[in-house]
């Protein structure tokens, strides 16, 4: 993050300025002081600003205008606070951190709590590095949490870097780490493993915070998670997995992604259960670019809190304060009070939430719609472009999935997605035998699914079935945005276009591409890590939005299809997922066999 001097270093100036026996560098003049402490609205206030912090809350600033002040007239306008994300992967927005945060900052966005998990399973701990050094330069605050889980389910996937307790303890050395990823490896954690316990040790003797991921309380073991340390959770997606979350003592993370719409089921603990709001905080998880340029970030979760009942300024401190707070930040940002980083925003209406006006460290950073500071130089190295390690190109008869000998027809486990969830369902289904191989049953909306090693080169594709997509033609849509592997994914109805979309993936170095009966439809080229791009937002954004309408033109009428399709491979997160090593049992995280009884 851009350098903003510590708080007791500049309180001098601050109290000069509040005392009215200095000029502010800043002032904004007659807003609707929007107050997350207090819970109101304080119409009538100036806002003074000094070396980027807010250094005065109150009626009449005028002593603080000096010739040099820059004065902002408000006009009666709401004063919110920087709109913070609490738990986010940058690399879901095809984005690297510097783009993402030019994609957001027009959206009211000035902090967010990324994990780079998804790099750290393709280039390791100097991927996070990286990531980390990037973070550090952005306009906003960027605060990074070590990844916890690579890989996130050791001995069901194999990822192209491993992680372990020493890289943990090293990482929280570094000046803007703000704590440990989510620790998806729950069963481990239960179990006592010492890697994982060893990963939250680390962590807790830094004093910060560690981020948790358990698909769901009904699980067995729960409380004994939650005595391991992780202080949150954003895998919920009922009611009651957010009251059992906050009854044990943790933050329930409420999210709205591309692809998951979380809050609404769970919001009503809040608005009919009548829970502390205290305890919630509002998250994005995964967005990818087309959604942060054409529909918002953190600005489109509060709106949708708000329609789902939520009151607005409960909203506003689910997505201020209370993250400020989970992160022991809350004497640094989150709310417009003295002292704080000057991070917040104008806006005409607490309800639609027009971003019209954004401040970050005491500069205008955007304005109605309109980022104003320019890109920061980062360069990724030439290594982190050369991640797709594919043994040879492939062919259709990779994706052949031969029948058991002498079957006509076979029972086979299918993944079944479940739209706008992260969960999927393990199904099974009576499938046709052709030639001696299996075929999958357009009717029943039953496709192949193939997982393509990508890190070591080996040259093994695991083959499957997965139902959900509708495709209604001969297609193929490849992605090697994998999580949590990020091996490459291929889903298609002709095993023609897996091989033609698989190999052209190769090519490009990593990305997102879909193919139609031999014919390239849209492709995103990602080539850092196979997962990010430093193209402009938009130019991301239109790549991604074609993919989206290639998939739809192919019968993919699911809501964000893609991101269902990248996460097929997230073995932790329940019931049936693919990877590298077979087709996995996540409700019991064994390996199962693809055929019933066998």
């Amino acid at each position: 993050m851009t350098d903003i001097r510590p708080w007791p270093d500049v309180a001098p100036a601050l109290v000069e300025v509040a005392a009215r026996r200095a000029p502010a560098d800043m002032v904004i003049r007659n807003c609707a002081w929007v107050n997350v402490h207090s819970r109101e609205v304080i119409p009538g206030t100036d806002i003074a600003i000094k070396s980027g912090r807010f250094a005065y809350c109150g009626p009449d600033a005028g002593p603080m205008i000096g010739p040099d002040t820059r004065v902002i007239e408000a006009g009666g306008r709401f004063l919110i606070p920087g709109l913070c994300d609490g738990h986010m992967h940058v690399e879901s927005g095809m984005l690297t951190v510097g783009q993402f945060a030019r994609a957001v900052i027009p959206h009211g966005t000035t902090t967010m709590f990324v994990d780079p998990h998804e790099v750290a399973n393709v280039l390791g701990l100097q991927g996070v590095r990286l990531m980390h050094d990037e973070a550090r330069i952005q306009p906003i605050n960027v605060y990074v949490q070590m990844p916890s889980c690579a890989p996130s389910a050791p001995g069901l996937e194999t990822t192209g870097a491993e992680l372990g307790p020493a890289d943990v303890a090293e990482a929280m050395l570094w000046p803007n780490i703000i704590g440990l990823g989510e620790m998806m490896n729950y069963p481990a954690v239960v179990a006592g493993d010492a890697s994982m316990l060893g990963e939250i040790a680390a962590t807790q003797r830094a004093g910060k915070v560690v981020g948790g991921h358990y698909a769901s309380p009904d699980l067995t073991d729960f409380p004994a998670y939650v005595a391991a340390g992780p202080a949150d959770d954003h895998e919920g997606t009922r009611e009651s997995d957010a009251i059992a979350r906050v009854r044990q003592g943790m933050r329930a993370m409420l999210r709205l992604g591309s692809a998951w719409y979380d809050v609404k089921a769970q919001i009503t603990a809040v608005t009919e259960k009548g829970l502390d709001p205290r305890n919630f905080v509002l998250c994005t998880d995964d967005c990818h670019s087309g959604t942060l340029v054409n529909e918002g970030h953190m600005n489109r979760v509060v709106r949708h809190a708000i329609a789902c009942g939520l009151d607005p300024l409960v909203a506003l401190q689910m997505a201020t304060i209370n993250t400020a707070t989970h992160f022991g930040l809350e004497r640094e940002l989150g709310s417009i009070t003295p002292g704080r980083r000057a991070d917040c925003v104008l806006t005409s209406d607490l309800v639609t939430l027009p971003i019209e006006t954004v401040v970050a460290h005491g500069e205008i950073v955007a304005e109605r719609g309109v980022c104003l500071v320019p890109p920061t130089s980062f360069a990724w190295p030439e290594a982190s472009r050369r991640t797709v390690n594919m043994a040879r190109d492939l062919d259709a008869a990779d994706f052949e999935i031969a029948a058991p000998a002498g079957a006509n027809r076979v029972r086979a486990r299918v993944i079944g997605v479940v739209e706008n969830q992260a969960p999927t369902k393990a199904l099974e289904a009576e499938l046709e035998v052709t030639d001696g191989l299996v075929e999958g049953d357009a009717a029943a909306d039953i496709c192949q699914i193939a997982l393509v090693e990508r890190h070591r080169a080996t040259g093994h594709v695991t083959n499957g079935f997965v139902s959900g997509f509708r495709y209604a033609v001969p297609c193929a849509v490849a992605s090697t945005v994998a999580h949590d592997s990020h091996h490459m994914i291929v889903v298609g109805t002709s095993r023609a276009d897996m091989a033609l979309a698989a190999n052209h993936l190769r090519a490009l170095g990593g990305g997102v591409t879909v193919w139609r009966e031999g014919r390239e439809l849209a492709s995103v080229p990602l080539p850092i890590a196979g997962l990010m791009s430093d193209a402009a937002p938009r130019e991301v954004a239109a790549a991604a939005e074609a993919m989206v309408t290639a998939m739809r033109d192919c019968g993919c009428d699911v809501n964000n299809a893609y991101m269902q399709h990248s996460l097929l491979a997230l073995v932790v997160i329940p019931e049936l997922r693919i990877s590298d090593l077979g087709l996995i049992d996540v409700t019991r995280f064994e390996k199962t066999e693809l055929f019933v009884g066998r």
